[in-house]
Order: structure tokens, then C-alpha cells, then sequence
């Protein structure tokens, strides 16, 4: 059984780990480059890749499915 976090009234995002997937981040947020610049999102939600592998970098673009991307044991 896994832990579930406890929410806040007050959190301005919410970010979701989908198993052997993205990180979903829905809320008020900002993605940033390394220098600082704003990425725009034009969504209130996004969906960040972890395979490394999107052609879209920082966003997912489905790649994991087709490279098998497993995280974790």
C-alpha cells in the first residue's frame, strides 16, 4: 500500500507520476529553462518527459511506450 501525500487548499500544483510514464503537473506553475526563460505551456496542464528520449524536451511526447521505458524495479 502506498503512502497517498496529503493535499492543501492552498497548493498551486499538483505534479502526478504515471507509472513508466510522464510527470503530469496540473495547477499554477512555471516552466523554466536553465537560464531562467520561461518555457511557454499554453495549458493549465503538462505532461513532462522522464524517458529522456521525447523529441519535445521538456515535454512527454509518447516516446517512453515505444523505447520500453521502465522506472524503477
Amino acid at each position: 500500500m502506498s503512502a497517498q501525500p496529503e493535499r492543501t487548499a492552498d497548493a498551486a500544483a499538483t505534479i502526478t507520476c504515471y507509472p513508466d510514464g510522464p510527470l503530469l503537473v496540473r495547477g499554477d506553475f512555471a516552466v523554466l529553462t536553465p537560464e531562467g526563460r520561461v518555457v511557454e505551456t499554453r495549458h493549465g496542464t503538462v505532461a513532462l518527459c522522464r524517458c529522456g528520449r521525447s523529441g519535445r524536451p521538456p515535454f512527454c511526447d509518447g516516446t517512453h511506450r515505444a523505447v520500453g521505458f521502465r522506472c524503477g524495479p
